[in-house]
């Protein structure tokens, strides 16, 4: 495939495993497209393990950058030259740029996706959250909460060091007290649409906001049965739209 991109184009792309789904490609096809940005490419890299990164996409000398999804967010970061100081906090990331010198660089725009998309629903009473899952995803959602003073516990289905509540320990009085709720799984992206996390939605209340980052449907089971209860819902859309875009920035910055 090299040979057949000139040294004048910039080739960008997604590392992940089963991504034929991805936003990020259509995202910056057509962001190629509308704001009229040339010989530039995204592709999806698909990758049956991590160490392939090393074995097959670093012997690509014409990449310039890349993102990064799921189930690649922290099983990347030994295969990288060198961390941007949030991606370290965070322990996750989702952006890599190549520098001109050939070093590989860490950043992690997740977190800044995921800030910018809560803080116009956020008011004086959401003070706790809870986030299903553990994943990389759930750090940067972690290191955004902590940044806007708002109290978090991780749920999973085991326990774990970091790890608050399991799914069956979560009362209705847990679920009263974090009224924001963020899903961090993949579970009710499609195709499996009719599946969601295991929590005591009959407990959540117009005083909630939960929040989902999948974004395929747009509407998942979770925000749905959310809704139902009068909670404000938030799809994952714009926090990867937000993303993407610093993704961009940063792969552009001189």
């Amino acid at each position: 495939m090299a040979e057949k991109h000139d040294k004048h184009m910039r080739r960008f792309g997604l590392i992940g495993k089963d991504i034929s789904y991805s936003f990020s490609r259509n995202y910056f096809k057509n962001k190629f497209e509308t704001e009229d940005i040339k010989n530039t490419t995204y592709e999806n890299f698909d990758l049956e393990n991590i160490a392939l990164f090393q074995s097959k996409l670093k012997q690509e000398k014409d990449i310039n950058g890349f993102n990064v999804t799921i189930p690649y967010k922290e099983s990347v970061m030994p295969f990288l030259d060198k961390l941007n100081k949030k991606a370290k906090a965070i322990g996750a990331v989702n952006t890599i740029i190549i520098t001109k010198k050939g070093k590989y660089v860490g950043y992690n725009t997740d977190y800044y996706g995921f800030k910018k998309t809560l803080k116009p629903f956020l008011k004086k009473r959401h003070k706790k959250a809870l986030i299903l899952g553990t994943g990389g995803a759930s750090k940067a959602i972690a290191y955004a909460l902590k940044s806007l003073g708002i109290d978090y516990y991780f749920v999973s289905r085991n326990p774990g060091e970091n790890v608050k509540y399991t799914y069956l320990e979560l009362t209705d009085e847990i679920i009263e007290t974090h009224q924001i709720i963020i899903n961090s799984t993949p579970l009710g992206t499609f195709p499996d649409i009719d599946v969601c996390p295991n929590i005591p939605y009959q407990a959540i209340s117009k005083q909630h906001i939960l929040f989902d980052l999948i974004y395929n449907p747009s509407e998942t089971k979770f925000l749905r049965l959310g809704k139902q209860n009068n909670a404000t819902i938030v799809n994952g859309e714009r926090m990867l739209e937000l993303q993407a875009e610093k993704s961009w920035s940063i792969w552009n910055k001189k």
